[in-house]
């Protein structure tokens, strides 16, 4: 069985989905979440599948070692980030190689790097006129947003489009491919069949 741990700091739409697909499978669970915000989604859908929700400071989550030795007590094979704004530590990236997943909502390499996430993005996409925008799912590495990419998906922009459904667009597409995606990842299934 391999054991996610995800990462998220917002309302959590794409764990919980991550956590539907998962849920009962017979090869891979969602064993943790993990957040740096009381507020974030992931905990009260830690409460619904009965899985264990940790809200950690930002100095727990900058130091890789603890977060490693926090991880391993629970046997956990892989990471997803999920609308997780805080860098990775290095530490942690050298412990789990090719084995933390993030998800973008752009077409990296375009509008991806620090302060690049959530509304900055589509705000960015919308001013810059830009005519097709989507997701990308890719391996974290130690710079931001430049890890391998896995999987993009387009979402053609509408030409009265505001940023905001930009943004629901994107969303979709980030609901519809990131746990299937994560699936063929971890089961070393081809990501494009």
């Amino acid at each position: 069985m391999v054991s996610l741990a995800i990462f998220a700091s917002g309302g959590g739409s794409n764990a919980e989905r991550i956590t539907k697909h998962f849920y009962g499978h017979k090869q891979i669970q969602i064993e943790l979440f993990i957040t740096n915000n009381p507020d974030s989604g992931v905990i009260s859908i830690g409460k619904n599948y009965h899985i264990e929700s940790i809200c950690l400071s930002k100095k727990q989550l900058m130091n890789g070692e603890f977060l490693y030795n926090l991880l391993n007590e629970r046997n956990i094979d892989g990471i997803i980030l999920a609308g997780y704004l805080l860098k990775i530590p290095d530490e942690l990236i050298k412990s789990y190689p090719d084995k933390i997943i993030n998800i973008h909502p752009s077409l990296l390499p375009k509008y991806g790097g620090k302060g690049m996430y959530g509304m900055h993005v589509h705000d960015a996409v919308y001013s810059n006129n830009e005519k097709i925008s989507g997701m990308t799912i890719h391996i974290v590495n130690e710079v931001y947003d430049e890890g391998r990419i896995l999987f993009q998906a387009v979402c053609p922009i509408k030409p009265n489009w505001t940023a905001s459904e930009i943004a629901k667009g994107v969303l979709a597409l980030e609901h519809k491919f990131f746990a299937t995606v994560i699936e063929k990842h971890f089961l070393g299934i081809d990501i494009n069949t």
